[in-house]
């Protein structure tokens, strides 16, 4: 099965139930299949060809989903775009993914005339709802074109069909091939886990250029549930679209689910119809999990994934969850679950490469028709993480009896703030461009609102005095607003060092995490 066939599927079964609700817009899967067909019909006739790699830069909307899928018809691989970006990061991933054609939103218009000088390879821009010199119009390319009959190439199931960067510990971001294979097979392995129906509405309130989010596209549209969007976060929106839409279920980050736990309008709205509300990216510390259950039901339940594995690796489920029982039992309120169905996921020692014991530490491995392709044009870096047939995750956990997986750290250099990824090597090659830096080391540090944030510690230069309003500004000028350091530490005297050179991170961390059970939040 492919992407396309997933749209047809849900088309033949359920062509007048509502498919997409975004404000007052609504669209039955009959009308969302020819909106697809029609979108795909206008990209081709723009120029571009089968095979040619587009991407999209946009807020959440139904627009999105239609994306998603009429890449699959139109026969273009998609990449995802962070909105959340720089001009400079975005500009080295369009050009690096080898991008034809750019579908954008109005809210980036600014973003893009920052960019578009340097991403010479985009020949065409597809303006989502709004006006943009040269640009095509998404509502007209609908308008005006007759719904392509059925795909426009022959796909095989072990094609590229997304592109999706993520941050790399070089300090340049890596484009992740998922296969048609991966993305559909991860929308299978969903449902068999979590029991999606058609009478299932899902909210699209994560971005929907993450993984996090974006695969459930594909896993409701599967059993003909219906999709609702939410453009950007924001907790009194997002309870009026649960209450308005009568939404079922949902993935957050943690962070989100705190701005909800401590919205205080929370009790005015009706969430009664939320039955599912799974969390990922970070984990929870067990304490907000408890205060999320008081406020919200004990409806919460976390996955576990990553890019690389289109995501979905491990979850809990609603069985599993104990809020009051033995300590065995409400100790797994740590763990984000075991293997789903369709994967096999181990925690295996980094030297013998043999399953650890109950309670001892090792790394998270994975296969399974999820898993990536490679890496773009990275053939090293693929060897590196798809060795002995597995995925390397590089975080680090500990099993229970019952294969139960707790997360206790992280083997790559990485920091999570509020559900982003955070290469420090990214930040740090950014402290090192500016002139009055030495030496610099970047770190993730425990914070009560993102789980964590970036800190760096910085050597000046001799006669140098900056500033960290100068260092944080320097750094806004080249990565992404939620990567520059929250924190910058000065100190005269040279940072920790290994025998061979290499800064001792962990003794920079350790002050940090002392009286924490695990290294990250």
């Amino acid at each position: 099965m492919l992407v396309h066939d997933v749209l047809a599927h849900a088309v033949k079964l359920y062509p007048n139930k509502v498919a997409l609700i975004d404000g007052e817009v609504r669209y039955t899967y009959r009308q969302a299949s020819e909106r697809v067909h029609r979108l795909a019909a206008g990209l081709l006739g723009l120029g571009l060809k089968p095979g040619d790699n587009i991407a999209i830069l946009a807020n959440n909307s139904h627009r999105y989903w239609e994306t998603y899928f009429s890449a699959s018809v139109a026969g273009t691989p998609l990449a995802p775009l962070n909105m959340r970006l720089a001009a400079h990061e975005l500009e080295f991933i369009l050009n690096d993914g080898e991008i034809k054609a750019l579908i954008l939103g109005p809210e980036y218009i600014g973003l893009y005339e920052q960019f578009k000088a340097k991403a010479p390879g985009i020949k065409h821009v597809v303006i989502l709802n709004g006006e943009l010199a040269g640009a095509a119009d998404y509502e007209q390319l609908i308008a005006s074109n007759t719904p392509l009959p059925g795909p426009a190439r022959e796909w095989s199931e072990d094609d590229m069909f997304n592109l999706c960067y993520t941050g790399g510990t070089t300090g340049l971001p890596k484009g992740v091939m998922l296969s048609q294979r991966n993305v559909v097979s991860n929308a299978q392995h969903a449902i068999l886990t979590f029991g999606f129906g058609e009478r299932d509405t899902w909210l699209h309130v994560a971005p929907m250029f993450h993984l996090a989010d974006a695969w459930a596209c594909y896993a409701l549209t599967m059993v003909g549930g219906a999709h609702t969007f939410l453009g950007a976060f924001a907790p009194q929106a997002c309870l009026e679209v649960i209450e308005h839409a009568k939404v079922t279920k949902t993935i957050l980050v943690p962070t989100m689910i705190n701005f909800l736990v401590n919205f205080p309008g929370l009790k005015n709205f009706d969430t009664s119809s939320l039955d599912l509300m799974l969390f990922g990216a970070s984990p929870m510390p067990v304490d907000r999990l408890m205060a999320a259950k008081e406020a919200l039901g004990p409806k919460l339940c976390q996955a576990y994934g990553m890019t690389e594995t289109a995501p979905l690796l491990t979850a809990m489920k609603m069985e599993w969850t104990k809020y009051e029982g033995t300590e065995a039992e409400t100790r797994r309120l740590a763990s984000c679950g075991r293997q789903v169905s369709g994967v096999d996921v181990r925690v295996v020692d980094g030297e013998t490469g043999e399953d650890v014991k109950p309670g001892e530490v090792g790394e998270i491995i994975a296969r399974g028709p999820n898993v990536m392709l490679g890496y773009w044009k990275r053939p090293e870096e693929t060897a590196a993480a798809l060795r002995g047939g597995y995925m390397h995750t590089g975080d680090l956990a500990t099993v229970d009896e019952e294969n139960f997986v707790f997360i206790v750290d992280r083997a790559k250099d990485m920091i999570i703030s509020g559900g982003e990824n955070v290469y420090s090597t990214e930040v740090e090659n950014a402290l090192y461009d500016h002139p009055d830096v030495l030496e610099a080391a970047v770190i993730g540090v425990p914070d009560e609102r993102w789980g964590e944030s970036v800190l760096a510690v910085v050597v000046p230069k001799e006669g140098t005095k900056p500033t960290e309003h100068d260092i944080i500004e320097h750094c806004r000028g080249l990565i992404a607003g939620y990567k520059c350091p929250k924190q910058v530490v000065f100190q005269d005297t040279p940072l920790p060092k290994s025998g061979p050179g290499k800064i001792l991170k962990a003794e920079l961390r350790k002050p940090y995490w002392a009286d924490k059970e695990k290294q990250v939040n």
